[in-house]
Parts: structure tokens; C-alpha cells; sequence
């Protein structure tokens, strides 16, 4: 009897570990993340911090866009999808459940030698569906407007369409795949305006005052910043999380990583 005692616990000890589950070590296991581009930056403080805290648990990062991301959970792609938008009644019918990680305000960017410093969600609205388009008529340069913008399916895109009203009405010079692109290509054009996470403006741009508030943490935080969105943890209702994913989750979303958060550039709620 005692000789079968060994090999049946070693076989449970083998099986806990690929399954991700704890070890005298702490947990173990691997944890797939899609979604999000916007979300790179909160993404990496939480992959690198969350490591030093649980070594043993790989937490992967894929950037295909909000879309991409829920449709990934869904299907059972990856563990935890990656949103910077709320979830559509579609998705929310297809079983995805929405769990706040931070706040992000859409910052409205421009190149920073345009005199304009601040415009009226109206103003916006003019500019991104063509109504107006040349910067003489927002106290700008004579000079055309160039409309750059997110990909049909970023969640950047359809975070800043909708709450600007414009939804399917932008008339865009150019789209770009990345949050890294629109910063990229409105520093390179003096004319360029775009729109981009918090998170990732820089200093090659100007993020423009909104209705008078600057695109500012303080300001996303308190509700004074119009254009701003959540940055979303996404899992499929009733498919339980292995335990590192788990654990990702419940580091991600408590109060542990807020300081991170904010250093990464967003807000935590």
C-alpha cells in the first residue's frame, strides 16, 4: 500500500502545476492577455510589477485592438481580454463581464507649435466630420486640417466617437493601427489633429484644453474632463479563471496597483 501512496501524490503535485495551480512556491502558470493598444503602457507596469510579486506566473500581452481583445475572451483565445471602451450589448449578450482596472481620458492632440490651446466639444465635432477644415477658423493658421484617427474597431476610436456624438461620421484623413501611430504622425504635421490615450501622450505633442479642462489625471479623476473612458478587464461569464489568472485579475483590479497604474499614465478608479 505505501509504495502506490508516492507515485499518486507526485502525479497530483505534476497535475496541479500544469494546471497552474499552486506549488510550495506560490502559484505557477501562464496567463494570456489580448486586446487594447491604449492599454500598453498600464499593461506593462502590471506585467512587471505583478511578476516580482508572483515569479512563478507568466502574464503575456497581445496589442490587437478592443475588439479583437473581447472577441479573444469570448472564444476562449485568451484568458482575459484588454477593453478602452465599454462593452457593446452584444458583447455583454455573448457573456462578457467588464471589470474596471483604470480611467483614461482621450486626449485631443495637436502638433506643438499650433497656437490653438483649447476647443469646444461643438468645435470638435465641426473638425472631425469635415465641417470645418482649415485651422484660420479655430484662431489657427491658414492652413488645411488634417483629421488623423484610430482604426475601424479600437476601442480608442470608438470611445472618442461616441462620446463626442460621431459615431460613423468622421471624415479621417488618415487611420492608423496604434495609439503610437496617431502620436507618431500628428508630431511629424503642424496641421495634424488626432486623438490618443493619457497614457500616451508625450512631449513630441499638445494635448488641447477640452469645454476649458485640460486632459489631466486630476481632471479625469473628478469628471471635469469630458472625453474619457475606462480601461477594461474582460472575462466570459460562467468559464472560471485558472488560479494565476485569477490572481492577475484580483492584483489588477485592487487597490495594491493603483500607484502603478498612475504611473503608467491612467487613473485608478
Amino acid at each position: 500500500m505505501k509504495k502506490r501512496i508516492f507515485p499518486l501524490l507526485l502525479l497530483a503535485a505534476l497535475l496541479l502545476a500544469a494546471c497552474g495551480g499552486s506549488t510550495a512556491e506560490g502559484l505557477t502558470g501562464t496567463v494570456n492577455t489580448d486586446g487594447s493598444t491604449s492599454m500598453a503602457d498600464v499593461m506593462a507596469v502590471l506585467q512587471e510589477t505583478f511578476r516580482e510579486r508572483e515569479p512563478g506566473i507568466t502574464v503575456n500581452y497581445s496589442g490587437t485592438g478592443s475588439g479583437a481583445g473581447v472577441e479573444a475572451v469570448l472564444t476562449g483565445r485568451a484568458d482575459i481580454g484588454l477593453s478602452s471602451r465599454p462593452l457593446k450589448e452584444a458583447e455583454l449578450d455573448k457573456g462578457a463581464v467588464a471589470w474596471t482596472v483604470a480611467l483614461d481620458g482621450v486626449a485631443v492632440i495637436v502638433h506643438p507649435s499650433n497656437p490653438v490651446s483649447g476647443l469646444t466639444l461643438a468645435q470638435l465635432e465641426q473638425v472631425f466630420t469635415g465641417q470645418v477644415d482649415n485651422w484660420s477658423a479655430l484662431g489657427g493658421p491658414d492652413a488645411p486640417v488634417a483629421v488623423y484617427g484610430r482604426e475601424a474597431g479600437s476601442g480608442t476610436r470608438g470611445a472618442f466617437e461616441e462620446l463626442l456624438g460621431v459615431t460613423d461620421r468622421c471624415d479621417y484623413t488618415n487611420e492608423y493601427g496604434s495609439s503610437g501611430d496617431v502620436v507618431g504622425n500628428v508630431s511629424g504635421n503642424p496641421n495634424a489633429i488626432g486623438y490618443t490615450s493619457l497614457a500616451s501622450v508625450g512631449g513630441t505633442v499638445s494635448a488641447l484644453a477640452v469645454e476649458g479642462a485640460a486632459c489631466t489625471e486630476e481632471t479625469v479623476r473628478s469628471g471635469a474632463y469630458p472625453i474619457q473612458r475606462p480601461f477594461l478587464l474582460v472575462t466570459r461569464e460562467g468559464a472560471a479563471l485558472s488560479p494565476a489568472a485569477q490572481a492577475f485579475l484580483d492584483y489588477a483590479c485592487g487597490g495594491e496597483a493603483g500607484p502603478y497604474i498612475a504611473r503608467a499614465g491612467a487613473v485608478a478608479p
